[in-house]
């Protein structure tokens, strides 16, 4: 167990990922509190997606250390990365467009019920009681929790999205472009359910390349830079020019 007090809820140490001889993250140290939003930032092939995938398991590190709420923790899996309270949700959302809300905040977890008393059969009417009550904690609008998953508008499946994370006791959100290809409407929408989770305690960690959207939501900026971390900054000290100074190497690597 790591002995150093950590403030954070989630963080890297130094973490290291190698591809052959190419190093896709550098010693990078990054860290989310509690109530927080993090927007992770850097160009294409900065190694931004290649840290997320080491926070989510599907990547093991080659060095350093990753900590949950203080604690080594020893994410080999995306399973192990889910029991430890961490969600990722990649552009896709990973919903399963020819069935329902709750059936999708269930997915891969099902509930069951006996018929006949052993027969096992799935428990639908307590899956969307269920679903109901995460929408309502988040208050997200859904017209029918019956309606099927390709027929939400886009901003909805991110609602959806979050709702399963939410429901499945998540410590920390990672969200992927979540306002990619939405309109500004639902933009709104989903940067209104960002800031709810802030306010609920959960720890945000956002990729994006919408400078609007971050400046919008985030507490803090980390930018990547050549599989390094190019810089920090608060978001209330900082601009977008600086942040794209950052990220293209114009701005010194300092954090504040």
């Amino acid at each position: 167990m790591n002995e150093a007090a950590s403030p954070y809820l989630l963080e890297t140490r130094d973490i290291v990922k190698r591809f052959g001889g190419l190093t896709a993250v550098d010693r990078v140290s990054i860290g989310v509190r509690p109530g927080e939003v993090l927007a992770l930032l850097g160009d294409n092939g900065a190694g931004k997606s290649t840290l997320i995938k080491l926070i989510s398991g599907v990547y093991k590190p080659d060095g350093g250390s990753l900590l949950v709420e203080g604690k080594d923790a020893h994410i080999e899996s995306p399973k192990d990365a889910l029991a430890a309270g961490i969600e990722t949700i990649y552009q896709d959302l990973a919903l399963a467009e020819n069935l329902d809300v709750g059936a999708n905040i269930f997915l891969g977890r099902e509930r069951f019920k006996k018929r006949l008393g052993f027969i096992r059969v799935l428990d639908d009417a307590d899956m969307a009681k269920e679903a109901k009550t995460v929408l309502d904690r988040l208050d997200i609008r859904i017209p029918s929790l019956k309606a099927v998953i390709r027929t939400l508008s886009g901003g909805q499946r991110q609602a959806v999205a979050i709702s399963r994370s939410i429901y499945w006791k998540a410590k920390v959100l990672i969200m992927d472009e979540p306002t990619a290809a939405l309109g500004i409407a639902e933009q709104r929408k989903v940067l209104d359910l960002v800031r709810t989770l802030r306010d609920q305690g959960l720890g945000v960690i956002i990729i994006s390349h919408q400078m609007y959207d971050v400046f919008e939501v985030a507490d803090r900026i980390a930018v990547m830079r050549r599989g390094q971390l190019a810089g920090e900054r608060l978001a209330r000290d900082s601009s977008p020019d600086e942040i794209v100074g950052l990220i293209v190497g114009s701005e010194t690597v300092t954090r504040r």
